[in-house]
């Protein structure tokens, strides 16, 4: 502890005084005493060895309040100035700051968990008149108070029904209440509204609960405090901005992990524990705020705009210093955070893994619902009565919800803001008018149109019976969406609407090549490709990921690509969403110029169900040009097509229940019933942003495609994430070298297990108990991408499936067999089964491996091996 300040001399020193029972001068003499000749450690005068930060705060608190009601004051003190008083407030803050710091080092050296983080706040006194009134205020004033840390939650917001159905919900009985609560807060509406959201959302699994549960706390945001609602929104979402606008919270585990020791006095020892046992950030925040009994800081209640505006500053807090402030607020949210369920979710927040499941559209529904049930104050658009939809039956209810949800979610998906569209709502509600407000954009990217999976080219066939359809090649590239306008700016989006136009400068400076007479301005959608731009040969999509993603000159580049363009959805102003497929395919290739290997169209032919020969053709020859598969799209809006006489369509397991008389009935489940279909469902041509449709099938090279499985060593796991949180997820493979006895990593899995073989994993392999695990990666294991969270005693087989064969910087297995350099990976790897026949030395081995790779390049007619390991070194 460093030495007290030294007492001021006052201007009547030269007087003798009767020296006072119990004053400041008296504690600050018990204090400095301990650099004199009678020095006294603080613990002698406390009469204890040890004190913990509560135990100090009580007895300086009882001795404080002693000298105030001990009689007299001290005459220096009595005789002082307001400078003086000040001076004293800022002596005696510095000196209760020493003891708290020597405290917490003691608790730290002794290994104390228990150790209670405080923070000392003495309050600031105005000057006085008198010097008495002024003394008087010292001890009045400036007086420690313990606040508890587990009572201070917000009491009234924690009682609020959000989980009741929305046609009995009254955000009427609550507005004023809260409103008033907020007021002494600053007005906005608190944390605590959301926290209490979540916490309801997180104790049901039922979707319906969950929507409902958010459409009430959004009524009541709407009615309360409006310009809280989009900050709630993007908080509700787990995120600050739409993926194209480049703001990201840049936070590392690290940050989070000294908040919530300096904030909740954890060592690294407990703090470690806690995340073994939870495996959550989130819980772990909600365990350490519970062990913090009390902090002599009040906490500033966090607000909804608070906590949004707090992030934001996270996310554009840049350059020198950057770290400290980042970690500051963070900091700043955790003490601010009013008990353990608040901690929680601002910590999951700050993760950006708030686990609440609610998704973009379960957030769309909940908002075009609210808004047909409130409005802001001030708007005067039109609601459905509550009271007459609950009047509704089921059927009838769910068509009211329907066209307000159409409606907004088709804004969303042409213009993916939320700024954009909560604006507008707070003016108009949901009507039609919101659809021409938030329309097609230039430089905004619509949500891209997805195909539906099939299993093979026979149910493909099926599905599009008496329909012509479009062929085309599913290349093994990256999804872009390319916007142009009038003056030649150019935007790239991939298919998550992230900007990656600095990625690809080379298409950027293409497109005023491929742009035809009278195109001004186009939005056009296409696949990016590694190739090699003088022979055509196209690469696999791990060369374009080794291509840089940020900052990119032309001149730098090493990995040439190609778009092959395959729609176009926006022409001279003009949207093109409602025009069939065939006519914007015209216009695509009719107004664009091709150059070949850096701008061309995706490879098609037009086919029926009548052609399945030259289908499967087709489909032979994308895979062997090393693409996906194929995708296949309705060419023209047809009405609904009948099936020929007999044929018949797959039908699902369906609950059948028979009458058996007596008013009783009988229930079957999963009974097939064979169904035969006149008339279908039309599937139309347009394109249709953010739906998976029938219109665009997926035919993809899957794993029944690979004749080959490999028997792989489980060897390590990390902790799994959101509901996976106490499993091992994903878990770390490897094959076998026989030539040196060690395990390769090839792969991580996540992909095949159910919830029963995840708790079966986790017990076999029980880290607390130290059951079949390992204290460190062992030397047999060879692998270099990082830390596991445990590693598994190498015992069992698994039988894996995969698609591919890829060569990996990342993975050792295979190494120096087709690379020098590089190992073997699998893509998408999915567990089939525990090989209980097979022993770990009867695993797959690295020159298995290798020979498969072999195998699947002889099957392409583009390079050798050796070609591959040169292209590599070269890049």
């Amino acid at each position: 502890m460093g030495t007290p300040a030294k007492r001021r001399k006052l201007n009547n020193s030269s007087k003798e005084s009767p020296k006072p029972a119990h004053n400041l001068d008296f504690f600050f003499g018990k204090k400095a005493s301990t650099n004199g000749a009678e020095s006294t450690t603080v613990t002698d005068v406390m009469g204890e060895e040890v004190l913990t930060d509560e135990q100090l705060a009580r007895k300086l608190q009882d001795e404080w309040n002693q000298g105030h009601t001990g009689g007299g004051v001290a005459p220096e003190i009595a005789a002082s100035d307001s400078t003086t008083s000040k001076t004293a407030d800022a002596t005696l803050a510095q000196v209760l700051k020493e003891h708290t710091a020597e405290a917490h080092e003691e608790g730290g050296r002794d290994g104390n968990d228990s150790a209670i983080h405080t923070e000392i706040s003495i309050e600031q006194k105005q000057p006085s008149n008198t010097a008495v009134k002024s003394t008087l205020n010292i001890f009045a004033k400036n007086t420690l108070s313990l606040q508890s840390g587990n009572s201070t939650e917000d009491s009234i917001t924690s009682t609020l029904p959000f989980d009741q159905s929305p046609l009995t919900f009254e955000p009427g009985k609550y507005v004023a209440d809260l409103q008033t609560h907020w007021a002494a807060e600053g007005g906005n509406a608190s944390y605590a509204l959301l926290t209490r959201c979540f916490l309801l959302i997180n104790s049901t699994q039922s979707r319906i609960k969950i929507v409902d549960t958010l459409v009430n706390m959004l009524r009541v945001v709407i009615e309360a405090d409006p310009s809280s609602l989009l900050p709630t929104v993007w908080l509700a979402t787990n995120s600050i901005s739409p993926p194209y606008i480049s703001l990201e919270l840049g936070l590392g585990g690290s940050a989070i992990s000294k908040a919530l020791k300096t904030v909740c006095g954890l060592n690294s020892k407990s703090l470690k524990s806690l995340y073994d046992k939870h495996g959550d950030a989130g819980d772990v925040a909600f365990e350490a705020k519970k062990k913090q009994s009390f902090t002599l800081r009040k906490a500033k209640p966090l607000t909804i705009k608070g906590v949004y505006q707090s992030l934001v500053k996270i996310a554009n807090t840049e350059g020198t210093g950057s770290g400290e402030i980042k970690q500051s607020v963070v900091n700043k949210l955790l003490q601010d955070a009013r008990g353990a369920e608040e901690s929680r979710y601002v910590v999951r927040t700050l993760c950006q893994h708030l686990r609440i499941g609610a998704v973009k559209t379960t957030m769309l529904i909940a908002l075009s619902r609210a808004f047909i049930l409130s409005r802001p104050p001030g708007a005067d658009f039109e609601l459905r009565s509550q009271q007459d939809l609950a009047k509704l039956k089921k059927e009838k209810l769910a068509e009211v919800w329907s066209k307000p949800e159409d409606i907004v979610k088709a804004c969303f998906a042409k213009r993916p803001n939320y700024n954009d569209i909560v604006t507008v709502l707070l003016e108009v509600g949901v009507c039609d008018e919101l659809l021409v407000r938030c329309g097609l954009k230039m430089h905004i990217p619509l949500l891209p149109m997805l195909g539906s999976i099939t299993r093979d080219l026979s149910e493909m066939l099926t599905k599009l019976q008496g329909r012509n359809f479009s062929c085309e090649y599913k290349y093994d590239g990256q999804r872009a969406q390319v916007h142009c306008d009038t003056d030649g700016k150019v935007s790239i989006f991939s298919r998550h609407l992230e900007l990656m136009t600095d990625k690809y400068p080379d298409l950027v400076a293409l497109i005023s090549k491929i742009r035809g007479d009278g195109v001004d301005s186009f939005i056009i959608e296409g696949e990016v490709v590694a190739v090699d731009q003088d022979s055509g040969e196209l690469k696999t999509f791990q060369t374009l990921a080794n291509r840089a993603r940020k900052d990119v000159a032309i001149g730098s580049v090493k990995i040439e690509v190609c778009l092959f363009s395959f729609d176009l959805m926006y022409l001279n102003g003009e949207s093109l969403l409602e025009r069939p497929f065939r006519e914007r395919r015209e216009l695509l290739r009719s107004l664009f110029t091709e150059i070949p290997n850096q701008f061309t169209w995706v490879k098609s032919i037009d086919a029926t169900s009548q052609d399945p020969e030259a289908v499967l053709e087709f489909f032979k020859s994308a895979t062997e040009m090393k693409c996906e598969g194929i995708m296949v799209k309705i060419l023209d809006n047809l009405p609904n097509v009948s099936l020929p006489d007999g044929l018949t369509e797959e039908v699902s397991a369906v609950t059948v229940v028979q009458n058996t008389g007596k008013g009783k009935k009988k229930i079957e489940k999963d009974k097939y019933i064979p169904k035969k279909f006149g008339r279908r469902k039309a599937l139309l041509a347009t394109y249709e942003p953010d739906k998976r449709l029938d219109s665009w099938l997926k035919v993809k090279k899957d794993y029944s495609m690979t004749f080959d499985t490999l028997d792989l060593i489980p060897v390590a796991a990390w902790h799994g994430q959101g509901r996976k949180s106490k499993w091992w997820s994903p878990i770390l493979l490897a094959v076998r070298n026989e030539e040196t006895g060690s395990l390769e990593a090839v792969c991580k899995c996540i992909s095949g297990f159910t919830d029963t073989f995840y708790r079966a994993n986790v017990e076999k392999y029980n880290k607390d108990e130290g059951i079949n695990v390992l204290g460190g990666k062992p030397g047999y294991v060879e692998y270099e991408g990082g830390h596991p969270d445990v590693w598994f005693e190498p015992q069992e087989v698994w039988e894996i499936a995969f698609a591919d064969i890829t060569i990996s910087p990342t993975y050792t297995a295979a190494i120096g067999l087709v690379s020098d350099e590089k190992g073997l990976s699998l893509r998408f790897p999915r567990f089939l089964k525990v090989r209980e026949d097979k022993s770990i030395e009867e695993a797959s081995t690295n020159d298995f491996l290798a020979g498969l790779w072999r195998k699947q390049e002889e099957k392409a007619p583009t390079k050798s091996a050796d070609d591959y390991n040169e292209d590599e070194a070269a890049d």
